[in-house]
């Protein structure tokens, strides 16, 4: 049942000699406290019910904070960690230009050292044929030079070869 403020200040009761009727009074005091207790007992329902609704609210918030902190610290993680890879990724990028560096240096030293052999090859070779064609020369030289024993020789063939003939 319920009573509410307007039903209460409209509220008239019967009159008797002696002033209101006892009974009326009575049941309305008793209606009106079957509300008013009902009423409180809805209050305090109501009380406890929003104890529990701010203690859930105050976990949600400290579930919110804590998630909040969580996601900074894995955001600065994050951060920390792609500061990190990249100062890795220079580091091994200059390591990498610095081997492909020396490898290139090795090779134009290599080079020079092999042109540097092939101008001493070179220079051995004309040695060596300078020193072939006057070996030639001179063995040359030597064979047209007229030996007398050789021109002996030559004479005494040139006389049996012409016996030869006459025979």
């Amino acid at each position: 049942m319920t009573i509410s403020k307007v039903d209460l200040l409209n509220k008239q009761f019967s009159r008797s000699l002696i002033g209101y009727s006892r009974l009326e009074v009575d049941q309305f005091l008793l209606e009106l406290a079957d509300v008013i207790g009902e009423s409180a007992e809805a209050h305090k329902a109501q009380r406890r019910k929003i104890k529990q609704l701010e203690l859930a609210l105050k976990e949600y918030r400290q579930r919110d904070e804590t998630l909040r902190d969580t996601l900074m610290s894995t955001q600065k993680m994050v951060d920390d960690l792609k500061v990190a890879a990249t100062r890795e990724a220079q580091l091994m990028l200059d390591e990498a230009r610095a081997k492909a560096d020396a490898t290139v240096q090795r090779g134009h030293n290599r080079l020079a050292q092999i042109h540097e052999e092939i101008e001493d090859l070179k220079r051995r070779r004309t040695q060596f044929e300078v020193q072939l064609k006057g070996l030639l020369k001179s063995h040359l030289e030597m064979i047209e030079m007229s030996d007398p024993d050789r021109d002996k020789v030559e004479e005494l063939e040139s006389k049996l070869t012409y016996l030869k003939k006459v025979e």
